[in-house]
């Protein structure tokens, strides 16, 4: 049997230390990345500060870079935060407190602190939320800054590897999810959508379509297995076997 999860601030903290390096390498790519798209030094600290969301604030730097219009780089940036949707009701009832006090909490939820918070069965706990939370944002806005000053010392992010962190770090805490036969599929179904679609699409949309198809195969899961039979054998109440 596995050990139980330690709960709290301060295990949250503690176990998202791997990821908050490569969270920290990443946001030092995103900083050159936003000084080259002209960004601005502060303004790409304040996005960092404000939005804590790497995908959504390199989508929006991307268009900048290419051309496109602010309007289009806010556009990009939502189409890929649209996955914190499913994400926030699945933590709602682990964040507590007054509304202003859920508000700022919910600010450090993001897919590495989700990761970390997850005690299995649909269950989250707050502490480890926050504290890995915590961790992950200092370590972002850290990593931007040393981009944004630095920039002209480091030179192309691709040169160094950095630009392999954010992949690296989502393909762990794939691999930390998968725990059952059905999230393997599922794994497996929504990478084979987001490729399909990548370069079809704008960016933003392989993500939802992946999820929205991993969201469909989950319900019709529970749907056949609610509908299914009880067990002859089974006397209790609900019947189904245990």
């Amino acid at each position: 049997m596995s050990a139980p999860l330690v709960l709290g601030p301060r295990a949250g903290a503690k176990a998202v230390l791997p990821l908050g390096a490569a969270v920290g390498i990443f946001g030092v790519t995103f900083g050159v990345l936003a000084e080259d798209a002209g960004i601005g030094g502060v303004a790409s600290i304040v996005f960092g500060v404000t939005t804590f969301a790497g995908s959504s604030q390199f989508a929006a730097a991307g268009v900048l870079s290419a051309g496109g219009t602010v309007t289009a780089a806010i556009i990009a940036a939502l189409l890929l935060n649209a996955r914190y949707v499913p994400i926030g009701i699945s933590v709602a009832h682990a964040i507590d407190g007054p509304w202003w006090r859920r508000l700022a909490k919910a600010q450090l939820v993001v897919d590495e602190s989700w990761a970390v918070g997850n005690l299995g069965g649909g269950r989250y706990d707050g502490g480890r939320l926050l504290g890995a939370g915590l961790v992950l944002y200092v370590a972002w806005i850290t990593g931007t800054t040393i981009g944004v000053l630095a920039g002209d010392v480091i030179g192309d992010p691709e040169t160094l590897g950095l630009d392999a962190a954010f992949p690296a770090l989502f393909l762990a805490l794939l691999i930390g999810q998968i725990d059952s036969r059905r999230a393997l599929v599922a794994a497996a179904a929504g990478a084979a959508i987001a490729f399909a679609l990548v370069s079809l699409v704008p960016p933003g949309v392989p993500i939802i379509a992946a999820g929205v198809a991993c969201l469909l195969g989950l319900r019709s899961t529970v749907a056949t297995g609610a509908m299914a039979p009880p067990d002859e054998g089974d006397t209790t109440p609900g019947g189904g076997p245990p």
